[in-house]
Protein backbone atom coordinates (compact mmCIF):
# COMPACT_ATOMS: atom_id res chain seq x y z
CA UNK A 1 0.00 0.00 0.00
CA UNK A 2 1.57 3.25 -1.19
CA UNK A 3 0.01 6.46 0.07
CA UNK A 4 1.12 9.89 -1.10
CA UNK A 5 0.80 12.89 1.19
CA UNK A 6 0.99 16.28 -0.47
CA UNK A 7 1.58 19.00 2.09
CA UNK A 8 3.58 18.24 5.22
CA UNK A 9 2.52 21.08 7.47
CA UNK A 10 1.14 20.30 10.91
CA UNK A 11 -1.78 18.11 9.76
CA UNK A 12 0.02 16.42 6.88
CA UNK A 13 3.11 15.75 9.00
CA UNK A 14 1.14 14.03 11.77
CA UNK A 15 -1.09 12.01 9.46
CA UNK A 16 1.86 10.89 7.30
CA UNK A 17 3.80 9.82 10.39
CA UNK A 18 0.88 7.74 11.65
CA UNK A 19 0.31 6.12 8.27
CA UNK A 20 3.95 5.07 8.09
CA UNK A 21 3.75 3.71 11.64
CA UNK A 22 0.65 1.72 10.64
CA UNK A 23 2.63 -0.06 7.94
CA UNK A 24 1.85 1.92 4.79
CA UNK A 25 4.57 3.03 2.41
CA UNK A 26 4.23 6.80 2.53
CA UNK A 27 5.69 9.20 0.01
CA UNK A 28 5.51 12.87 0.87
CA UNK A 29 6.13 16.18 -0.82
CA UNK A 30 6.10 19.73 0.43
CA UNK A 31 8.35 22.37 -1.14
CA UNK A 32 8.87 24.00 2.26
CA UNK A 33 8.98 21.08 4.69
CA UNK A 34 11.25 18.05 5.04
CA UNK A 35 9.31 14.76 5.36
CA UNK A 36 9.22 13.26 8.86
CA UNK A 37 11.09 10.04 9.66
CA UNK A 38 9.51 7.03 7.96
CA UNK A 39 8.14 9.09 5.05
CA UNK A 40 9.92 8.84 1.70
CA UNK A 41 10.84 12.24 0.28
CA UNK A 42 9.55 12.91 -3.23
CA UNK A 43 10.82 15.53 -5.66
CA UNK A 44 7.38 16.89 -6.54
CA UNK A 45 3.65 16.23 -6.54
CA UNK A 46 3.82 13.85 -9.50
CA UNK A 47 6.79 11.97 -8.07
CA UNK A 48 4.98 11.46 -4.76
CA UNK A 49 1.86 10.14 -6.49
CA UNK A 50 3.55 7.68 -8.83
CA UNK A 51 2.29 4.20 -7.91
CA UNK A 52 0.13 5.44 -5.04
CA UNK A 53 -3.26 3.87 -4.36
CA UNK A 54 -4.36 6.85 -2.29
CA UNK A 55 -3.27 10.49 -2.44
CA UNK A 56 -3.95 12.77 0.52
CA UNK A 57 -3.93 16.41 -0.54
CA UNK A 58 -3.27 18.37 2.67
CA UNK A 59 -1.52 21.41 1.19
CA UNK A 60 -4.09 24.25 1.14
CA UNK A 61 -7.33 25.06 -0.65
CA UNK A 62 -5.42 27.58 -2.76
CA UNK A 63 -2.92 24.95 -3.92
CA UNK A 64 -5.24 21.95 -4.22
CA UNK A 65 -6.21 22.35 -7.87
CA UNK A 66 -2.64 23.04 -9.03
CA UNK A 67 -1.42 19.99 -7.10
CA UNK A 68 -4.04 17.81 -8.76
CA UNK A 69 -3.17 19.06 -12.23
CA UNK A 70 0.55 18.55 -11.61
CA UNK A 71 0.07 15.01 -10.34
CA UNK A 72 -2.56 13.66 -12.76
CA UNK A 73 -0.05 12.39 -15.36
CA UNK A 74 1.55 10.19 -12.68
CA UNK A 75 -1.67 8.78 -11.25
CA UNK A 76 -3.00 5.39 -12.32
CA UNK A 77 -6.71 4.95 -13.13
CA UNK A 78 -8.63 4.25 -9.94
CA UNK A 79 -6.25 6.20 -7.72
CA UNK A 80 -8.18 7.79 -4.86
CA UNK A 81 -7.49 11.51 -4.65
CA UNK A 82 -8.58 12.56 -1.17
CA UNK A 83 -8.78 16.31 -0.63
CA UNK A 84 -8.44 17.09 3.10
CA UNK A 85 -8.26 20.86 2.68
CA UNK A 86 -10.92 23.15 4.11
CA UNK A 87 -12.65 24.61 1.06
CA UNK A 88 -16.07 25.44 -0.34
CA UNK A 89 -18.26 22.65 -1.72
CA UNK A 90 -17.86 24.26 -5.15
CA UNK A 91 -14.07 24.05 -4.93
CA UNK A 92 -14.28 20.37 -3.98
CA UNK A 93 -16.69 19.72 -6.86
CA UNK A 94 -14.25 21.41 -9.24
CA UNK A 95 -11.57 18.94 -8.17
CA UNK A 96 -14.00 16.13 -8.95
CA UNK A 97 -14.64 17.55 -12.40
CA UNK A 98 -10.94 18.12 -13.07
CA UNK A 99 -10.00 14.60 -12.03
CA UNK A 100 -12.92 12.79 -13.66
CA UNK A 101 -11.79 9.80 -15.67
CA UNK A 102 -8.27 9.95 -14.26
CA UNK A 103 -8.64 9.70 -10.47
CA UNK A 104 -11.50 9.17 -8.03
CA UNK A 105 -11.84 12.35 -5.98
CA UNK A 106 -13.03 12.02 -2.39
CA UNK A 107 -14.12 15.03 -0.33
CA UNK A 108 -12.64 14.69 3.17
CA UNK A 109 -13.48 16.98 6.08
CA UNK A 110 -11.34 16.85 9.22
CA UNK A 111 -13.85 17.38 12.01
CA UNK A 112 -11.50 18.27 14.88
CA UNK A 113 -7.95 19.61 15.33
CA UNK A 114 -5.31 17.13 14.14
CA UNK A 115 -2.69 17.66 16.93
CA UNK A 116 -3.12 14.96 19.53
CA UNK A 117 -5.08 12.71 17.18
CA UNK A 118 -3.14 12.49 13.93
CA UNK A 119 -4.59 9.78 11.70
CA UNK A 120 -7.38 9.22 14.25
CA UNK A 121 -8.78 12.69 13.73
CA UNK A 122 -12.48 12.14 12.90
CA UNK A 123 -13.04 12.43 9.14
CA UNK A 124 -16.30 12.71 7.24
CA UNK A 125 -16.00 11.74 3.58
CA UNK A 126 -18.21 12.00 0.51
CA UNK A 127 -18.14 11.07 -3.15
CA UNK A 128 -18.57 7.82 -5.09
CA UNK A 129 -15.19 6.49 -3.93
CA UNK A 130 -15.74 7.42 -0.28
CA UNK A 131 -16.54 3.84 0.87
CA UNK A 132 -13.32 2.58 -0.72
CA UNK A 133 -11.35 5.37 0.96
CA UNK A 134 -12.95 4.50 4.31
CA UNK A 135 -12.05 0.84 3.91
CA UNK A 136 -8.41 1.58 3.14
CA UNK A 137 -7.80 4.32 5.70
CA UNK A 138 -9.99 2.66 8.32
CA UNK A 139 -7.86 -0.45 7.99
CA UNK A 140 -4.86 1.66 8.95
CA UNK A 141 -6.55 3.12 12.02
CA UNK A 142 -8.36 6.19 10.71
CA UNK A 143 -11.75 7.27 12.12
CA UNK A 144 -13.84 7.67 8.95
CA UNK A 145 -17.58 8.33 8.54
CA UNK A 146 -19.02 8.01 5.02
CA UNK A 147 -21.75 10.46 4.01
CA UNK A 148 -24.28 9.92 1.26
CA UNK A 149 -23.90 12.52 -1.44
CA UNK A 150 -21.52 13.88 -4.04
CA UNK A 151 -18.11 15.47 -3.60
CA UNK A 152 -18.71 18.66 -1.60
CA UNK A 153 -21.13 17.11 0.88
CA UNK A 154 -18.49 16.74 3.59
CA UNK A 155 -17.21 20.27 2.98
CA UNK A 156 -20.71 21.65 3.51
CA UNK A 157 -20.97 20.03 6.94
CA UNK A 158 -17.49 21.15 7.90
CA UNK A 159 -18.13 24.81 7.03
CA UNK A 160 -21.54 24.93 8.67
CA UNK A 161 -19.90 23.66 11.84
CA UNK A 162 -17.11 26.22 11.40
CA UNK A 163 -19.60 29.10 11.43
CA UNK A 164 -20.45 28.15 14.99
CA UNK A 165 -17.08 27.09 16.39
CA UNK A 166 -14.95 29.80 14.79
CA UNK A 167 -17.67 32.39 15.38
CA UNK A 168 -17.81 31.41 19.04
CA UNK A 169 -14.03 31.64 19.30
CA UNK A 170 -14.06 35.08 17.70
CA UNK A 171 -16.74 36.29 20.13
CA UNK A 172 -14.73 35.02 23.11
CA UNK A 173 -11.53 36.66 21.89
CA UNK A 174 -13.28 40.00 21.29
CA UNK A 175 -14.99 39.92 24.68
CA UNK A 176 -11.79 39.04 26.56
CA UNK A 177 -9.84 41.74 24.72
CA UNK A 178 -12.35 44.32 25.89
CA UNK A 179 -12.40 42.88 29.41
CA UNK A 180 -8.62 43.12 29.57
CA UNK A 181 -8.87 46.82 28.79
CA UNK A 182 -11.12 47.30 31.85
CA UNK A 183 -9.19 45.01 34.20
CA UNK A 184 -12.01 42.45 34.18
CA UNK A 185 -10.49 39.67 32.10
CA UNK A 186 -10.21 37.19 34.98
CA UNK A 187 -13.85 37.76 35.96
CA UNK A 188 -15.10 37.34 32.39
CA UNK A 189 -13.00 34.20 31.84
CA UNK A 190 -14.64 32.64 34.85
CA UNK A 191 -18.09 33.73 33.72
CA UNK A 192 -17.63 32.30 30.22
CA UNK A 193 -16.18 29.05 31.54
CA UNK A 194 -19.15 28.62 33.89
CA UNK A 195 -21.65 29.21 31.09
CA UNK A 196 -19.93 26.73 28.77
CA UNK A 197 -19.70 24.14 31.53
CA UNK A 198 -23.40 24.21 32.37
CA UNK A 199 -24.59 24.29 28.74
CA UNK A 200 -26.80 21.38 27.68
CA UNK A 201 -29.06 20.43 24.79
CA UNK A 202 -31.69 22.94 25.92
CA UNK A 203 -29.15 25.76 25.70
CA UNK A 204 -29.37 25.69 21.89
CA UNK A 205 -33.14 26.16 21.93
CA UNK A 206 -32.87 29.03 24.40
CA UNK A 207 -30.27 30.78 22.25
CA UNK A 208 -32.30 30.48 19.05
CA UNK A 209 -35.75 31.18 20.50
CA UNK A 210 -34.51 33.94 22.79
CA UNK A 211 -32.81 35.78 19.95
CA UNK A 212 -36.10 36.07 18.07
CA UNK A 213 -38.34 36.65 21.09
CA UNK A 214 -36.14 39.35 22.61
CA UNK A 215 -34.59 40.72 19.42
CA UNK A 216 -35.41 44.39 20.06
CA UNK A 217 -34.01 44.47 23.60
CA UNK A 218 -30.94 42.46 22.65
CA UNK A 219 -30.31 44.66 19.61
CA UNK A 220 -30.06 47.70 21.87
CA UNK A 221 -27.85 45.75 24.26
CA UNK A 222 -25.41 44.89 21.49
CA UNK A 223 -25.50 48.44 20.18
CA UNK A 224 -24.41 49.58 23.63
CA UNK A 225 -21.74 46.87 23.72
CA UNK A 226 -20.44 48.10 20.36
CA UNK A 227 -20.14 51.62 21.76
CA UNK A 228 -18.34 50.32 24.84
CA UNK A 229 -15.72 48.49 22.77
CA UNK A 230 -15.17 51.56 20.63
CA UNK A 231 -14.70 53.72 23.73
CA UNK A 232 -12.17 51.19 25.06
CA UNK A 233 -10.16 51.35 21.86
CA UNK A 234 -11.09 47.79 20.88
CA UNK A 235 -12.23 47.41 17.28
CA UNK A 236 -15.74 45.90 17.47
CA UNK A 237 -16.43 43.19 14.91
CA UNK A 238 -18.55 40.48 16.50
CA UNK A 239 -20.65 42.86 18.62
CA UNK A 240 -21.92 44.94 15.66
CA UNK A 241 -22.50 41.79 13.63
CA UNK A 242 -24.71 40.48 16.44
CA UNK A 243 -26.47 43.86 16.63
CA UNK A 244 -27.21 43.80 12.90
CA UNK A 245 -28.52 40.22 13.00
CA UNK A 246 -30.80 41.05 15.91
CA UNK A 247 -32.01 44.11 14.02
CA UNK A 248 -32.98 41.88 11.14
CA UNK A 249 -34.75 39.45 13.48
CA UNK A 250 -36.61 42.37 15.07
CA UNK A 251 -37.80 43.48 11.65
CA UNK A 252 -39.10 40.02 10.88
CA UNK A 253 -40.97 39.67 14.17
Amino acid sequence: MIIAVLGLGEAGHLIATDLAAAGATVRGFDPRVTPPPGVIAASGDADACRGASVVLSVNSAADALDALRAALPACSPGTIWADLNTATPQSKALLGTEGAGAVDVVDVALMSPVPGKGLRTPMTVAGPAAPRFAEILGGLGADVTVLDGPVGTAATRKLLRSVFYKGLAAAVVEALTAARATGLEEWLRGNIAAELTKADAATLDRLVEGSSKHAVRRREEMAAATELLTDLGVTPRIAPAARDLLDELAGNA
